[in-house]
């Protein structure tokens, strides 16, 4: 496969990110069975006992764990597909000088005016390119929350331009997904009381389960 190829020749994206929707499920069940481990000896004991330890252990080790193996599964789906990987990196290139170009009209617009509101720098085309797919990534987690089908209609819009590609505006909406639930296993590392980090383990799970459905979303 050519680095010129077109999206219709890869493999489905669950193909391309299959040892990264492993690891994300392999996540899922580390949190169920985390937080199980503060609420099954509670389960357990008898109603006239005041306090039962409890093992956070599992809680500890899936927070401090869960971002090591997401990392390690991205570089073996990488290593898997290599000529995707070039054809994802071309695309890339093309995408994001498109977004460099608009960024750089748009800044032309505006030297004219104040240089920022409040005396704030306005960003560099550099940062407005980047920011322009984390936030497109973060309104696509957003809406496929509330309505898949309407997302995937956001996608298709996004990419429209051409400033963006549908793959990595998917991509970037796993990441952002991935990190919010990285991000609730942090917090229930350092909880004030077990069953508040177990809560927490818990509610990383639909964040995780979310990154699992865009990372095997196939939109043409």
């Amino acid at each position: 496969m050519s680095a010129t190829s077109s999206r219709l020749d890869l493999p489905a994206r669950r193909r391309r990110h299959a040892r990264l929707i492993a690891a994300l499920t392999t996540l899922v069940g580390a949190c169920a069975e985390a937080a199980a481990a503060v609420y099954r000896p509670i389960a357990a004991a008898s109603p006239a006992t005041e306090e039962v330890e409890v093992n956070l252990l599992p809680c500890h080790q899936v927070s401090l764990s869960a971002a090591l193996l997401l990392d390690l599964a991205r570089g073996e789906d990488e290593a898997r597909w290599p000529a995707v990987v070039a054809w994802e990196r071309q695309e890339s290139r093309l995408t994001y000088a498109a977004r460099c170009a608009v960024a750089a009209a748009q800044e032309l617009m505006e030297e004219a005016g104040p240089p920022g509101e409040h005396g704030v720098p306005l960003p560099t085309v550099e940062q407005a390119a980047a920011m322009d797919l984390v936030s497109a990534g973060t309104e696509v987690v957003a809406q496929w929350r509330a309505d898949p089908q309407a997302a995937v209609a956001l996608v298709r819009d996004l990419a429209g331009g051409g400033e963006l590609a549908v793959d990595e505006i998917l991509d970037e909406a796993v990441d952002a997904a991935a990190v919010t639930g990285l991000l609730a296993l942090q917090e229930a590392r350092t909880a004030p009381n077990p069953s508040t980090a177990a809560e927490l383990c818990l509610s990383a799970v639909s964040h995780i389960a979310l990154a699992v459905a865009l990372a095997s979303a196939d939109v043409v």
